[in-house]
């Protein structure tokens, strides 16, 4: 290893700069090819420790949490790692192959992923599908994974429905700056569940977009399924877990929630989020106060209180019936209550203060730097981030 770290060492003392071009191209050739190799032996390595439990030295229950505990490693990257080393102690032909060079790490995932679909078929089929990685590029790579694991199911089809029911998982882990990354395979019933849902609200949302929404379709698919979850929250008849319904919680600095910018706010599941997310949520929410002696140190807990009482938001909602922000109308089912002089600040929870705006909207209300909106005659009055007014339909 002192070697390795020489010829690492060797090679940060050159001046690109100064070397040919045929010399970099060279290099860069040779590092690609023992980049792959290094990645080959760290798998090997790593599927060694989990063979001898050295894990279990300092306590972790599986080789993954050991990873991402170690070495930092999101919690995602290493289930993936775990995955390909264990994989590739049962790939004898797709191992010498990346070893000769033969196969890139990005082929020899692909195969994995195909491998995972059904380890005894592809036992049978690696030579053929090794064969089909050296002479495809990428995109077909996976075009020809893709109808192999189409042919194998349909084999598979014939034992019945359960056997590819039992193969269904889903994966939520959080990852870098409180993103949660999603991965998994549905059976047929639930996946088309998933998708007509999703289909639904992009249905609701394409008749009142605007040209101005530059989301990819991606990023809609997205906010999609969190308006599915937020909307199953919101159900009145949802189980309770722990005396409570399921909601969504932050925990943030009375500083914080009247606008201190220095202050800290946080989600149960995601960590620490920006103050304005804070604001926003607790726009329309139930409050609990607790009162702090030092840190860590509960004094007193006070009792869920909604800050928009059920009687005002129906008043609201009678009033605006759906999305207040102009040219939207995402009824009132996607819509927050949102003060327009937040409490903290003193703003009241009374009608004349609140606005409907559905999720997006309420978010680009809250966004520092975006949409304003103030009320003139008791009239909401919403601008640019220019300070321009955007014209806002007649009032209900």
């Amino acid at each position: 290893m002192s070697e390795l770290r020489s010829a690492v060492e060797a090679l940060r003392s050159e001046t690109l700069p100064e070397l040919p071009d045929a010399r970099i191209e060279e290099d860069f050739a040779e590092l690609q090819r023992v980049v792959d190799l290094l990645e080959v032996e760290r798998l090997r390595r790593l599927a060694e420790i989990e063979r001898r439990r050295l894990l279990e030295r300092d306590g972790h229950l599986s080789v993954a949490s050991w990873l991402a505990t170690t070495f930092k490693v999101g919690w995602g990257t290493a289930r993936e790692h775990v995955r390909i080393a264990r994989a590739l102690e049962e790939m004898p032909e797709t191992r010498r192959a990346l070893e000769s060079g033969d196969l890139s790490m990005s082929a020899v995932r692909v195969l994995v992923a195909a491998r995972d679909s059904d380890p005894s078929a592809f036992r049978r089929s690696e030579t053929e599908l090794v064969e089909a990685a050296r002479i495809h590029s990428m995109q077909d790579l996976q075009r020809v994974a893709a109808y192999w694991r189409e042919a194998v199911e349909r084999e598979r089809s014939l034992e019945g429905d359960e056997k590819l029911r039992e193969r269904r998982r889903l994966h939520a882990s959080v990852t870098l700056l409180g993103l949660v990354r999603v991965d998994g395979d549905l059976d047929p019933e639930t996946g088309e569940t998933l998708l007509t849902a999703l289909r639904a609200v992009l249905d609701a949302e394409s008749r009142s977009r605007r040209e101005d929404d530059d989301r990819t379709p991606a990023q809609r698919r997205a906010d999609a399924l969190g308006e599915i979850c937020r909307q199953w929250l919101d159900l009145a008849e949802r189980p309770s877990v722990a005396g409570e319904r399921p909601h969504v919680t932050v925990t943030v600095g009375a500083d914080t929630i009247r606008g201190d910018s220095g202050g800290t706010s946080e989600l149960d599941h995601v960590g620490p989020v920006h103050p304005e997310t804070a604001r926003r949520l607790a726009c329309d929410a139930s409050v609990m106060r607790v009162v702090m002696a030092g840190r860590s140190q509960p004094l007193d807990v006070g009792r869920r209180t909604p800050v928009v009482p059920p009687a005002m938001r129906r008043a609201v909602i009678v009033r605006d019936r759906r999305c207040r922000f102009p040219g939207c109308d995402r009824p009132h089912t996607w819509c927050d209550a949102h003060h327009v002089v937040h409490w903290a600040d003193g703003g009241p929870t009374a009608l004349p203060n609140l606005v409907l705006l559905c999720r997006r909207h309420h978010r680009m209300v809250h966004q520092p730097g975006g949409f304003r909106l103030e009320l003139m005659d008791g009239r909401p009055v919403f601008r640019r981030p220019d300070g321009s007014v955007l014209e806002d339909r007649a009032p209900p």
